[in-house]
């Protein structure tokens, strides 16, 4: 497995990790008029967040990596930020569409790096993650318009 792949899978498990973090913050202390719509969406997202931790983890482990475990690491290792703990629900929308297109530029590079590797089911793996936040991306986007 290249060196380069791990790195880039590890960083992808650390927003996956952050994203579940800050899913669960924003399900929690979502208010407003958009309650009841935004408290659902955000657990269905946490839900699906924790399907990718899992699948990375294990995608890492198969292919002989290793799969960084550790909230430090985590923060240490994302590209995004965590929950302030103040947003309003507008700004959570906003924040989320802005995670969901960093994670999907970066799911390119791995997709292009396990390419590169000919490791179709990496590619595969964040093909499939990629098309779900381009879909949220869209749906996202849309609400706040």
């Amino acid at each position: 497995m290249a060196q380069q792949l791990n790195v880039k899978l590890n960083k992808q498990l650390a927003n996956w990790n952050v994203l579940y973090t800050k899913l669960h913050n924003y399900h929690w202390y979502v208010k407003g008029n958009d309650f009841f719509v935004l408290h659902e969406k955000f657990e269905e997202y946490y839900g699906e967040a924790a399907g990718y931790i899992d699948e990375i983890a294990e995608r890492l482990l198969s292919i002989g990596g290793q799969p960084i475990a550790t909230m430090k690491e985590y923060l240490e290792s994302a590209s995004i930020e965590e929950a302030n703990g103040v947003e309003q629900a507008r700004n959570m929308v906003q924040n989320l569409t802005e995670d969901f297109k960093t994670v999907i530029k970066e799911s390119k590079e791995v997709i292009e790096l396990a390419e590169d590797d000919n490791d179709q089911p990496t590619a595969d793996l964040f093909i499939g993650i990629r098309a779900s936040l381009e879909k949220h991306v869209w749906m996202l986007s849309a609400y706040i318009a």
